[in-house]
């Protein structure tokens, strides 16, 4: 049964102020059945968000820490009890297998959870001073009302990497889910509903990234824009907010090598790469999509990958021995399949895979088989754009620092892998691979929520989602100093 979303606006469900709103309907990725329909909201639709964002921010702002971080534990344990509904939900809605969709919701709970307990733990620091009587120390205070921009990958854990952390910081927020997951976004904003969010201080709007996203980006009262999609739009985002002065948290695009050198653990290494570039369908801005290899063992593993590749399993999410689910949609599909003929004309070699799936059970759906091209060089298009999907480069290192060179050879630096079992070997590695995320003997996906996430160079701006410096994105740092020795002190003067 297809299910209308709407937007929160203070705390209401209401349709767009545009009566003659256009109308988007959702379909199931992997069988084409209707699962969800909106009307494309409009500007005055996020103007009236921010409005109740705003006149919901003193109050909220004034609500003691401890106790934001005590409603977002409730939204924890409420997603904990709604994870197996959500997770069928997210399968059919975005394609990701049911078991994805389920860790996708179970990182949302661990996340609620690390974020709650931040409510008595996100201190500053008391700082000596030079003069006596005197003393200093740094405050964290919210910023306002944020607008979060989140994509359809990760349709539940990534609103929660950034909504909780601007809730318990003492921000309010005007959210805009994509498109394709926007009944997940509204399941997300029911949970937080129920545990006790103050109308006005979330809010959701639906509708199109050119007029909503705008809108947000625009106006004059958001004061933060926290966006993960591709380098291309944040780019963007960040050229809009910088005249604004408005801080702009981002998280965008990767093109993430794995190196493997002749002494690896080749099958470990093998287990790794098929995980961590066909999970999602290859939809992760942290999936593998290079594969650098020692040239003393690459004819072998390649020749391990491709048997891998081929065996694994394509089918709709929902059954649970997918291991490849639906691409999201018809749009995505085929730029992936450019991408393959591209590398074809590039004089790249098709290994498996090349062509959507198109008969039996693939055929109401948007399904590509696990791909892989051998004879990558650096030139390609392949080699350096990302296709955000389940094609896979393999490329030749005549050296580690063949390897190394080839593998920092991009403009993007979100994570990087590195199999060895040469231990002084993997310290160099961790030090010279240009990225965020470095994993050492292990694939490029599967950071926790207690560690930073993001990442170098087109990937981000500085800013880390997850660990303990994701408030560091909603928060403004006061300092305080309190002089109480009766008398006008002079710091930094020489006062023997």
């Amino acid at each position: 049964m297809s299910e209308q979303v709407k937007n929160l606006i203070n705390g209401k469900w209401q349709a767009p102020a545009d009566k003659k709103a256009r109308k988007y309907v959702r379909n199931d990725p992997g069988n084409g059945e209707e699962v969800s329909w909106y009307l494309m909201s409009g500007v005055e639709d996020v103007n009236a968000a921010v409005a109740a964002a705003k006149a919901a921010f003193p109050a909220w702002r004034d609500t003691p820490q401890p106790k934001r971080g005590e409603i977002i534990y409730a939204c924890a344990e409420i997603a904990k009890k709604r994870k197996e509904d959500i997770a069928q939900l997210m399968t059919r809605e975005m394609g990701k297998p049911i078991a994805e969709a389920r860790g996708d919701v179970q990182e949302a709970i661990d996340m609620g959870y690390y974020i709650a307990a931040e409510g008595r733990r996100a201190w500053g620091h008391q700082i000596p001073s030079e003069l006596p009587n005197k003393r200093m120390y740094t405050m964290r205070q919210p910023l306002g009302v944020c607008g979060l921009i989140t994509p359809w990958n990760f349709p539940v854990a990534i609103p929660t990497w950034k909504t909780y952390p601007a809730l318990l910081m003492g921000n309010t927020v005007v959210f805009k889910p994509a498109g394709e997951t926007s009944l997940l976004g509204q399941k997300f904003a029911e949970i937080l509903i129920e545990a006790g969010v103050p109308a006005g201080v979330f809010n959701m709007v639906v509708g199109s990234g050119s007029v909503i996203g705008d809108a947000l980006v625009n106006h004059p009262d958001i004061r933060m824009i926290s966006f993960t999609g591709s380098t291309e739009t944040g780019l963007g985002i960040a050229a809009k907010c910088a005249p604004q002065n408005k801080r702009v948290s981002l998280e965008m695009g990767g093109k993430n090598p794995v190196v493997i050198m002749d002494d690896a653990d080749l099958e470990l290494a093998l287990h790794a790469v098929l995980w961590c570039a066909y999970g999602t369908t290859g939809q992760r801005c942290t999936a593998c999509s290079r594969v650098i290899v020692h040239e003393k063992v690459h004819d072998k593993f390649l020749k391990m990958l491709v048997e891998g590749a081929k065996k694994l399993k394509v089918g709709h999410g929902s059954k649970p021995d997918s291991f490849l689910g639906a691409v999201v949609n018809e749009k995505q599909l085929k730029s992936i399949h450019g991408y393959v003929e591209i590398g074809i004309k590039e004089g790249a070699k098709l290994e498996c895979g090349g062509a959507p799936l198109t008969k039996g059970e693939h055929a109401k759906g948007h399904f590509y088989p696990p791909t892989v091209f051998s004879g990558v060089t650096s030139k390609m298009r392949i080699f350096k754009e990302e296709i955000f999907g389940p094609v896979l480069a393999v490329i030749k290192a005549k050296s580690y620092e063949d390897a190394i060179a080839l593998a920092n050879d991009t403009e993007y630096g979100l994570s990087t892998s590195f199999f060895s079992r040469d231990v002084n070997l993997c310290h160099r590695a961790s030090l010279e691979l240009e990225s965020g995320l470095c994993y050492i003997n292990a694939g490029t996906t599967g950071a926790e929520v207690s560690t930073p996430f993001g990442g170098w160079k087109n990937t981000g701006n500085g800013h880390r989602e997850g660990g303990p410096t994701v408030i560091e994105a909603f928060s403004d740092i006061k300092t305080v100093i309190c002089d109480y020795s009766g008398k006008v002190q002079r710091a930094q003067i020489d006062n023997n």
